[in-house]
Parts: C-alpha cells; structure tokens; sequence
C-alpha cells in the first residue's frame, strides 16, 4: 500500500521543516527488500523541492541531512 503526506520537522529557530514523503509499505516484513528488513520496500523524501532520501529496495539516495534522519525515523516507527 502507498502512503503519502508531510512532517514537520522542528528548526532551532522554532519553526518547522516540512518533509514530503510517499512511502510503500507491505503488511508482511521482507528481508530482502525491506528498510532494515522491515516492511518499506519504497520510500522518497523531498524538502524544498529536493530529493534528500530515496529507498527503492536498496538506498539510492541515503538521507542526505539531519530533517532526513528524523523524518525516516517517525517513518520507520509508523510503517517498519
């Protein structure tokens, strides 16, 4: 199933980052194809129009900034 939508990230500044993501995420784990053998086999995250982490059953793009991190790790702990 395919899941989409935007995180807010917090900024030292107090304001918010927001990270878009899609995200296709199986009921059943999977070794092969699954983020630390979870249940994403797919995952994109862009922020200010750039792509900053993409999973297509391997990483293609690691996350490639701190708002990454922390929006793969709620994203994780939803759908992994």
């Amino acid at each position: 199933m395919w899941s989409e939508g935007t995180i807010g990230i917090p900024t030292e500044n107090g304001k918010y980052k927001s990270v878009r993501y899609w995200v296709k995420h199986y009921e059943e784990s999977s070794e092969d194809y699954g983020i630390d053998g979870g249940k994403i086999s797919k995952l994109t995250l862009r922020m200010d129009g750039e792509e900053i982490a993409n999973y297509d059953r391997g990483w293609n793009i690691k996350p490639t900034c701190e708002e990454a991190e922390y929006a793969l790790a709620i994203l994780l702990k939803e759908y992994n």
